[in-house]
C-alpha cells in the first residue's frame, strides 16, 4: 500500500506538472499572438507610408526574442529581408564607442573628468573655451562644443545633386586620414562652455574612438570584438566589412540607390553595420545591468530624466508612468535605424531601415512608441489626461494635468512627449489644441528653450504673430544659439533683441 500511495504520489505531481506546462504554454501562445498582431499590423502600417522600402525588427519581451521583416532588401528584387540581413546603423554606433570609455573607466585607464588634451598632446590649446577644458565625458554625452564634422562640408553638400551625395561623399573624403583629422582639429574653436549644450557631433565620437584606441594600443574594431561583440554573443559580426549577399541596399527618399558610407574617419561615429539579430543581442546586453561597464553608460551625465538626460551617448526619460527608458536614434544617406529599451519592464526595441528621408527617424521613433502601446495599452493615468483633454477641447490643460497626477501620484508628462504630441496636432490642423500642449509644457519645462520654440511656431501657424514673437524672443533668452528662432524672427521682420 505504501508503494501504492508512492505511486499515486508521482502520478499526481506528474500531472500538476503538466498542467502546469501546459497553462504556461497557452499563456505563451497568448503572449506571442499578441506581440505578432500588434507587431504585423505596425509593421504594414509603417511600410504604407511614402518611399519606404524594407524593415527588420527585433523585439525582447519577458526574456523572448521576436522578430518581423517586412518590405525588400533591394527594391524590385522581391526578396524580403531576415535577421541576418545587415543594415547601417548610423549615430547609434556612438553607443558603442561610449560604452567603450565605460569599459576603460571601469578597468581605471581614464576618468572621465579627464581633460582630452592629456591624451592628444600640447599643441591642442585651443580644444577649452573660458578655461574650461573638454573632458572624456563630455564626448560620450553630445556636449563637447566640438564641429559635427571635419572637414566641415555642409555648403558643399548643398550644390550637391541629393540622389548623389552619397557618392560624392564618399569620393570626396576617400583620402582623409586621421592625420588630417587631427590637423583639422588643431583649429577648431569650441563656441560654448564644455558639458553645457548638448548639440549633435560626429567629430567628438570619432575622437573618442581615436583616445581608446591609444590608451589601449589597439584598433577600434579589435576593441569592439573584444569588448563588446564577444561578450554579447553577436555572431559574425563585421562592423566595417560586410559580406555583400548580406547587407541590404539603402535608397533615399526619391527611390534613388545611396552608397554605402565608407568614410573612415566616421566609423566610429556612424558607420558600424550590423544585422537586426545582432543588435537584439547588443539590447539584451544593455539590459543586463549587471555588468558595470553597462551600468555606467545608463547614469545621467548631463540632466535629469524628469526633463532631458542623456548618459554614455544613451537618451534617458520616464516614459509616463514613470518607468525609465533609454534610446538612440540614427540616419545615413540610406539608412534609418532606432533602439529603444526599457529595463523595469525587460523590453527592448530595434528598428532597422533601408531608406532614409528627413521623417525616417521621426516616424521609427513614433513606430517605437506605437510598439509599446499596443503590447502594454494605454496607461490610466494617460487615458484619464486625455479624456478630459478632449472633454473640457484642451481648454485649461495644466489644471487638467494637475487633477489627474493628483489621483495618479506615477503619472508624468515628459518634455520631448509632450512636444511631439504638440506637433502631431499641429500637422493635423489642430492648431488651437497644439497651443494648448505646447503651453502646458512650457508650464511644466520653463527653463527650456524649445517649449517657447515649439510654443512661437504654433503661434506663427495660428497667425498670432505678437505672440509668435514673443516666444522666439524668450526661447532665445534661454539659447541665445537658438538658430530656428532667429530665422522665424527675420521671417516675421522682427529683430532679434531680448
Amino acid at each position: 500500500m505504501k508503494r501504492l500511495a508512492t505511486l499515486a504520489g508521482l502520478l499526481a505531481l506528474f500531472l500538476q506538472v503538466a498542467l502546469g506546462q501546459s497553462a504556461n504554454g497557452v499563456a505563451n501562445a497568448k503572449r506571442n499572438a499578441q506581440v505578432d498582431t500588434v507587431l504585423q499590423r505596425l509593421g504594414r502600417g509603417f511600410m504604407a507610408q511614402p518611399a519606404r522600402v524594407g524593415l527588420s525588427v527585433g523585439i525582447i519581451k519577458d526574456g523572448q526574442t521576436y522578430f518581423y521583416n517586412f518590405g525588400e532588401v533591394e527594391k524590385g528584387k522581391g526578396q524580403a529581408p531576415t535577421q541576418r540581413t545587415v543594415y547601417e546603423i548610423a549615430s547609434i554606433s556612438k553607443t558603442f564607442a561610449s560604452l567603450l570609455l565605460a569599459q576603460a573607466i571601469i578597468e581605471q585607464r581614464v576618468k572621465a573628468t579627464d581633460d582630452i588634451r592629456k591624451y592628444l598632446g600640447p599643441t591642442y590649446a585651443n580644444l577649452a573655451y573660458q578655461g574650461q577644458p573638454i573632458r572624456l565625458i563630455h564626448l560620450a554625452n553630445t556636449t563637447s562644443a566640438l564641429p559635427d564634422n571635419l572637414p566641415d562640408l555642409t555648403a558643399f553638400y548643398k550644390q550637391v545633386n541629393p540622389d548623389s551625395v552619397a557618392v560624392v561623399a564618399n569620393r570626396k573624403l576617400k583620402n582623409y586620414t586621421k592625420q588630417n583629422f587631427y590637423e583639422d582639429l588643431r583649429r577648431v574653436k569650441p563656441d560654448t562652455i564644455p558639458g553645457v549644450v548638448p548639440r549633435h557631433s560626429n567629430v567628438a565620437t570619432q575622437l573618442l574612438a581615436y583616445i581608446l584606441e591609444g590608451v589601449y594600443q589597439a584598433p577600434y574594431q579589435e576593441l569592439l570584438a573584444k569588448y563588446i561583440e564577444k561578450p554579447c554573443g553577436m555572431q559574425d559580426a563585421h562592423a566595417f566589412e560586410t559580406e555583400a549577399s548580406l547587407l541590404a541596399t539603402g535608397y533615399n527618399e526619391n527611390g534613388s540607390h545611396m552608397a554605402n558610407q565608407s568614410i573612415a574617419t566616421m566609423q566610429a561615429s556612424g558607420g558600424l553595420r550590423y544585422s537586426v539579430a545582432n543588435m537584439v543581442k547588443y539590447l539584451h546586453y544593455q539590459l543586463n545591468e549587471r555588468t558595470k561597464a553597462v551600468a555606467l553608460t545608463h547614469q545621467p551625465t548631463w540632466g535629469t530624466p524628469e526633463g532631458e538626460a542623456i548618459g554614455y551617448n544613451w537618451n534617458i526619460a520616464k516614459t509616463v508612468d514613470s518607468k525609465r527608458t533609454l534610446f538612440h536614434s540614427g540616419g545615413s544617406f540610406g539608412f534609418a535605424s532606432h533602439c529603444a529599451f526599457y529595463p523595469e519592464l525587460g523590453l527592448g526595441i530595434v528598428l532597422l531601415t533601408n531608406e532614409s528621408d528627413r521623417n525616417t527617424q521621426a516616424s521609427l521613433y513614433d513606430l517605437s512608441d506605437q510598439i509599446v502601446q499596443g503590447i502594454y495599452g494605454t496607461p490610466a493615468a494617460l487615458k484619464a489626461f486625455q479624456q478630459q483633454l478632449l472633454a473640457q477641447k484642451y481648454e485649461q490643460a495644466a489644471a487638467i494635468y494637475k487633477a489627474v497626477k493628483a489621483e495618479h501620484r506615477e503619472f508624468y508628462l515628459p518634455e520631448e512627449y509632450v512636444n511631439e504630441w504638440g506637433y502631431k496636432l499641429a500637422r493635423a490642423g489642430k492648431t488651437q489644441p497644439a497651443i494648448a500642449l505646447f503651453k502646458l509644457n512650457a508650464v511644466l519645462y520653463p527653463k527650456s528653450w524649445n517649449t517657447y520654440d515649439s510654443l512661437g511656431e504654433a503661434y506663427e501657424i495660428a497667425g498670432n504673430k505678437p505672440l509668435a514673437v514673443a516666444n522666439y524672443q524668450r526661447s532665445l533668452t534661454l539659447n541665445p544659439k537658438n538658430a530656428g528662432a532667429v530665422e522665424h524672427l527675420k521671417k516675421l521682420g522682427q529683430t532679434t533683441s531680448k
